[in-house]
């Protein structure tokens, strides 16, 4: 059998040993098993990369727009207040999945061991 792309596992969020089962049983939550294939993913956990990514890269973008947007239209405050965290929140949240997904199936592709 071989493996799914990691491309087809961050898209879809399937198992990343044989491709059909789901990887998530909740919002951010890793499963225990596979339902297909049996695979333990207790022992593949993600830890803190895909957060630090996200905040590290979407932080970047979010305070670069927010200095464009005060620059060239001078906005009040409160727009700031508003805007920011009803941009960032959701695509912070897009991205987490997608990027938990690829650090899983990244550690069982290096056989890295949850430490």
């Amino acid at each position: 059998m071989t493996q799914p792309s990691l491309l087809k596992i961050a898209l879809t969020q399937c198992c990343p040993r044989c491709g059909r089962g789901k990887l998530f049983s909740g919002l951010l939550t890793v499963r225990e098993r596979c339902d297909v294939c049996g695979l333990d993913l207790n022992k593949h956990a993600a830890g803190d990369g895909p957060v630090v990514l996200v905040m590290l890269v979407l932080g970047t973008i979010l305070v670069v727009s927010a200095f464009y947007v005060d620059i060239h239209f001078e906005p009040p405050l409160w727009v700031h207040a508003i805007v920011w965290p009803v941009v960032g929140l959701p695509l912070a949240l897009l991205l987490m999945r997608p990027l938990k997904a690829l650090f899983v199936a990244l550690q069982l592709r290096h056989n890295t061991p949850d430490i």
